[in-house]
């Protein structure tokens, strides 16, 4: 019987505000005045006090089982900064060297599944947050389908997917969402020229109007939510104004949210080569306040708590199953036999041998300057998106 971690304070973060200061907890998040907080940047007692009252540092368990798994190792697609390449295309196209080809079947999903039980039994869990994961999951539709579909045996079913966009049709995605779907995530890497020349097919195709055009179509078939990651580099950053208006034109922004995200190197040679400093932070904020005028949901900021799976070594909270049935901790190390952490069969490693292997989602990327260049920069960030919440009564 697996035992859960010892009760602590849950994570938080204080972010200095234009008028005082925002504490922020995975439980909610509160506006300090500056007299509240000492020099150093840390709460007075009395402040602590009142805010572990209102349960802001409560730490909550997880209410739902997370499962992320890989249909297909494959992709259709050939970006260069992938965290699933091996290495930068050689000929300087859009074939980059990926991970081993494995594709889900009906065998291995019936293992995932009972590997699956055993682990929400085991924590006492009656409910799952599946996630659809690749490559791109879409190439194997129907193992996709039939993962939902018998997914819903084991508890309450919140599923979700990862995919490029560009192979949904109508028909496909309605037999997803009648099957539990209920949200998907697509990545945009700027308005449609920027997007064209770093999210391309492995025969160097353009993708955009295609994405648009599907994403559109299953806007009107089913009532999913949308989120769209907007991808932030040098080679983009000039145009995701445009880019907001555009996705307010061809899109629902009401099933919408967004979210803007740095672009690291993860060990494959990509660079990114903005600077962080200067008006970067003004940048976001600016879009941020585009997309919200538009109609779009923001993703709100994190307190700096990991992921269900990654964050617990011992898997208690949540698992990441490759198509292949091997296990590993967070889904940017799936597929890869060096960082395999175990499998559905055997289950995971011992502690001794996973050690090196488990690491957590973001450990890999390398942004180009320090991380308290990276920290501050955060910080402005989300601190200026928190007011523009606050002001618009989105809190």
């Amino acid at each position: 019987m697996l035992s859960p971690q010892p009760v602590a304070d849950a994570p938080s973060r204080l972010l200095p505000a234009h008028d005082g200061w925002w504490f922020v907890s995975e439980n909610g998040y509160a506006r300090l005045r500056p007299a509240q907080v000492d020099p150093d940047g840390v709460p007075n007692r009395a402040v602590m006090d009142q805010l572990r009252a209102q349960g802001l540092l409560r730490r909550r368990e997880p209410g739902s089982y997370s499962l992320t798994v890989l249909t297909s190792t494959d992709c259709n697609l050939g970006c260069g900064y992938c965290f699933q390449n091996t290495a930068q295309d050689p000929r300087g196209g859009a074939r980059p060297p990926r991970i081993a080809h494995a594709r889900l079947t009906s065998d291995t999903i019936t293992r995932v599944l009972d590997f699956t039980r055993q682990r929400m039994r085991a924590g006492g869990f009656d409910a799952l947050a599946l996630m659809l994961f690749g490559g791109e999951p879409l190439l194997n539709h129907r193992g996709a389908l039939e993962l939902l579909r018998r997914a819903g045996e084991l508890g309450e079913l919140k599923a979700s997917m990862t995919s490029n966009g560009t192979l949904m049709t109508p028909l496909i995605i309605k037999g997803l969402y009648e099957a539990g779907l209920r949200s998907v995530q697509l990545t945009l890497d700027g308005d449609r020229s920027e997007h064209d020349a770093i999210r391309v097919t492995r025969s160097g195709g353009a993708t955009f109007e295609r994405i648009m055009e599907n994403a559109a179509r299953a806007m009107r078939t089913v009532p999913l939510r949308w989120h769209l990651r907007i991808n932030v580099s040098h080679h983009n950053r000039h145009g995701m104004d445009a880019l907001v208006e555009r996705l307010a034109e061809r899109l629902d922004p009401s099933l919408c949210g967004i979210q803007f995200a740095l672009i690291g190197d993860v060990g494959v040679g990509y660079g990114n080569d903005l600077d962080y400093g200067g008006t970067l932070a003004a940048d976001f904020t600016r879009w941020h306040r585009l997309a919200l005028e538009r109609g779009f949901s923001l993703t709100r900021p994190r307190s700096g708590k990991g992921c269900q799976a990654c964050d617990h070594p011992d898997g208690l909270y949540g698992a990441v199953v490759s198509a292949d049935g091997s296990l590993s901790s967070c889904w940017e190390t799936a597929g890869r036999p060096d960082w395999t952490v175990g499998a559905i069969d055997e289950g995971y490693l011992p502690a001794e041998q996973a050690e090196g292997r488990w690491i957590t989602c973001t450990d890999q990327y390398r942004h180009g300057e320090n991380a308290a260049a990276l920290t501050a920069f955060q910080d402005e960030v989300d601190a200026a998106l928190l007011d523009l919440l606050d002001g618009a009564g989105r809190l």
